[in-house]
C-alpha cells in the first residue's frame, strides 16, 4: 500500500508543505518537539490520510527531507497478462466512419509497438462489412465485426452490451474511443460492464514499459494542469480521446489484415430507448472539426448579431464559424460551435478569435491551430499573447475592413 509520513525529529513546523498541497491535506498542529539539530520547535505538520492523494507534491519543497512517501509498487499478475492488442472502437453512422478513429488507430499503431502487439479494430452496425477494408489501409492489423440490424442507429444499450461481450470474450489491453457525442454517451457504461476504470478527453498517451501502463494524460482543474492517470490494478485501460489529438497516418492500400466476424444474441438484451429520427444540424455551413479555416467569436462581439459578421467572414475565407463558451452560454450561436474543453477540439490552419479573451478553457480546444490571429481591445489578453498575429482594435472596425479587402480580391480575381 500507498505509505506517507512526517519524520518527527525533522520537521520543523515551516509550513512550506502547507502551499503545496494542492487537496488541502496537511495542517499544523502545536506539537513542541526537538528536532535532528537539538532545536525545540513548536508546531508539527500533520497530513490527513482522507484527502491525501499520494500525489507526492509536497516532499520536494520540503527543504528539511522530513515527509517520506513510499509509493506502492503495482506488478502485473498472471490474470492481466491474458490480455493483449490495443483496440479501436471505429465509430461509424450511417456507414461513415468517424474521423477521429483514423486518429486513434495511428496512435493504437505507435502504442502497440511499444508492447509488441497488434492494433484491433472494433465495427459495430449493420451493412457496413465494406468499411472494414478500409480501417486496415489505415493500419488496423485485424478488424472485429460485428453485423446486425439491432445496430443499424446507435443506442448505448445495445452497443454497450456488444462492445462489453466482445471485450470480456477477446480481453484486450486497452481500448480507445473517440471523444464525440456517442463515444462519451456509451464509454462508461462499456467501463462499468467491464469493471475497469475510464479517462475521458485524453490529449496524450504514453505506455509505462516495465509495467504496461496506458499513461492517460488530460486537463485537470479547469485546464490548469495537466494529470497522468493510470488503470494499475484492471484491465483493459480505457480512455477516450479527442478529436485532431493525433493525426492519422497515410492511407496504404497495399496493407492486408484479418477481418473476423462475430455474432451477438441480443434477445436477452433490454433495450429501453427507441431511435425516432436523426435530425442533421444546417446552422453549420462547414464541419468545424474538419475545417481548415475558423472564425470564432466570443463575449467580445457584445450580442448575437456579432456572428453576422462572421458568417460573412468565413464564407468569403471558405472557413467555419467557431464560438467560445460565454457565447454559447449567452444563446448567442448554438451549442454545435463551441471550441473549447466542453466543446469541439480543432487543429485549423487558420483559426481568427474576435472578441474573445482566451480563457485556458478555450485555448486547450484550439491551441493546435497553425496559424492564429486574434483581434481584441485588450493587448494583455491571454489569446492575444499566444496569437501568430495580435491585432489590437475594435473587431467592429477591423472585421469589415477584412471583408472588405477580400471582397476587393475577389472581384479582381474574376476580371
Amino acid at each position: 500500500m500507498n505509505k506517507i509520513e512526517i519524520i518527527l525529529n525533522k520537521c520543523t513546523g515551516c509550513g512550506l508543505c502547507i502551499k503545496a498541497c494542492p487537496y488541502g491535506a496537511i495542517t499544523l498542529v502545536n506539537s513542541p518537539h526537538t528536532i535532528e539539530s537539538g532545536r525545540t520547535v513548536k508546531q508539527l505538520a500533520v497530513i490527513d490520510l482522507s484527502k491525501c492523494t499520494y500525489c507526492g507534491a509536497c516532499v520536494e519543497p520540503c527543504r528539511y527531507k522530513a515527509i517520506s512517501l513510499q509509493k506502492e509498487v503495482i506488478l502485473i499478475t498472471e490474470d492481466l497478462k491474458e490480455y493483449k492488442n490495443v483496440w479501436v472502437y471505429a465509430e461509424q453512422r450511417r456507414g461513415e466512419i468517424s474521423p477521429v478513429v483514423f486518429e486513434l488507430i495511428a496512435k493504437a499503431k505507435e502504442l502497440a509497438e511499444k508492447l509488441s502487439c497488434k492494433v484491433c479494430s472494433v465495427l459495430l452496425g449493420y451493412n457496413i462489412r465494406n468499411l472494414a477494408t478500409e480501417l486496415i489501409y489505415y493500419g488496423s492489423d485485424i478488424v472485429y465485426v460485428i453485423d446486425d440490424p439491432v445496430l443499424q442507429e446507435f443506442l448505448d444499450e445495445p452497443y454497450a452490451e456488444v462492445f462489453s461481450w466482445l471485450i470480456r470474450e477477446e480481453k484486450p489491453e486497452i481500448v480507445l474511443i473517440g471523444a464525440t457525442n456517442i463515444g462519451r454517451s456509451f464509454a462508461s457504461r462499456v467501463a462499468a460492464k467491464i469493471c475497469t476504470g475510464l479517462t475521458a478527453d485524453c490529449t496524450g498517451l504514453d505506455i509505462e514499459p516495465h509495467t504496461r501502463n496506458l499513461l492517460q494524460t488530460r486537463p485537470a482543474f479547469g485546464g490548469n494542469v495537466m494529470a497522468t492517470i493510470l488503470t494499475a490494478r484492471h484491465r483493459p485501460q480505457m480512455a477516450t480521446v479527442r478529436h485532431k489529438v493525433f493525426k492519422p497516418l497515410k492511407k496504404d492500400t497495399s496493407r492486408n489484415g484479418e477481418i473476423i466476424e462475430r455474432k451477438f444474441d441480443f434477445s436477452k438484451v433490454k433495450i429501453r430507448t427507441k431511435f425516432l429520427e436523426f435530425i442533421k444540424d444546417t446552422t453549420a455551413k462547414v464541419n468545424l472539426s474538419e475545417a481548415d479555416i475558423i472564425v470564432s467569436g466570443g463575449r467580445g462581439l457584445g450580442g448575437p448579431e456579432g456572428f453576422k459578421l462572421l458568417e460573412e467572414l468565413a464564407d468569403l475565407l471558405g472557413g467555419a464559424v467557431g464560438a467560445s463558451r460565454a457565447a454559447v452560454d449567452a444563446g448567442w450561436i448554438p451549442y454545435s460551435h463551441q471550441v473549447g474543453q466542453t466543446g469541439r477540439t480543432v487543429a485549423p490552419k487558420l483559426y481568427i478569435a474576435c472578441g474573445i479573451s482566451g480563457q485556458i478553457q478555450h485555448l486547450v480546444g484550439m491551441s493546435s491551430s497553425e496559424i492564429i490571429v486574434a483581434i481584441n481591445k485588450d493587448p494583455e489578453a491571454p489569446m492575444m499573447k499566444i496569437a501568430t498575429y495580435s491585432i489590437e482594435g475594435d473587431l467592429y472596425e477591423i472585421v469589415p475592413e477584412l471583408i472588405k479587402s477580400l471582397k476587393e480580391a475577389k472581384n479582381i480575381q474574376q476580371l
